[in-house]
């Protein structure tokens, strides 16, 4: 897996521990990229030390039906490394950045917090670091891009499809995954998908859960 200029082809290549960005709705997965807007002092000290080292943090989202307001939300196990590849100052006191998604991650244990923010230490899953040729070439890209058309045009939503066809079948799953318009369970779920193939299998049937929604069928439900 490339990110920038950092290669990673093993998991000892990653940290053993990553600061924590916790972001309710927010996915970042592998081979995407996700601009951040950083304006909270806990997380502005976070980028700069994350600028200091190995330029890595984690992106995960507190677990579901907690109140906004919690300090210290509980987290999801299951988050995503991402390294920052882009860095600016804007000149009234915020950052922004952008992740390049490298690898996701299960939470090992929480450690002891740096100048505001969490930490953990995290275990990688290597899959994420291989190209899978064969997963690739199993997914319904004709299907994928045709179910989330449907979508966009029922919300009179447009997208550059001319980008999206160029991209390839992996950047395009989960391109796709991180912009679409879903609640984080929806997100969690993308995220947590073992494979390429049944993360856009999974794209694919929430988009046509809430295409029946907008159309009035409530039948179909998430389990």
């Amino acid at each position: 897996m490339k990110a920038g200029n950092a290669v990673y082809s093993q998991i000892s290549d990653l940290p053993d521990s990553v600061p924590l960005f916790p972001l309710s709705g927010a996915l970042l997965l592998p081979a995407a990229n996700m601009p951040l807007n950083i304006f909270e002092p806990r997380y502005l000290a976070m980028i700069e030390d994350a600028m200091d080292s190995h330029r890595m943090i984690g992106m995960i989202q507190p677990q579901f039906d907690q109140p906004d307001d919690e300090a210290d939300p509980a987290l999801c196990d299951v988050g995503c490394v991402g390294r920052i590849t882009a860095f600016q100052e804007t000149g009234d006191g915020r950052l922004v950045v952008n992740l390049a998604g490298v690898c996701r991650f299960r939470i090992l244990e929480e450690t002891a917090g740096v100048n505001g923010y969490r930490v953990a230490k995290i275990g990688g899953f290597m899959d994420d670091l291989e190209e899978d040729i064969e997963a690739a070439k199993a997914v319904d890209r004709d299907g994928l891009l045709r179910t989330f058309k449907q979508f966009l045009e029922a919300n009179d939503m447009e997208a550059d499809w001319d980008g999206v066809s160029e991209a390839g079948t992996e950047t395009l799953v989960n391109t796709l995954s991180m912009m679409s318009p879903y609640g984080p369970a929806e997100k969690q779920a993308l995220l947590e998908a073992p494979d390429l193939k049944t993360r856009a299998e999974t794209l694919v049937a929430i988009t046509e859960i809430m295409l029946a929604r907008e159309a009035g069928d409530t039948s179909g439900t998430l389990q």
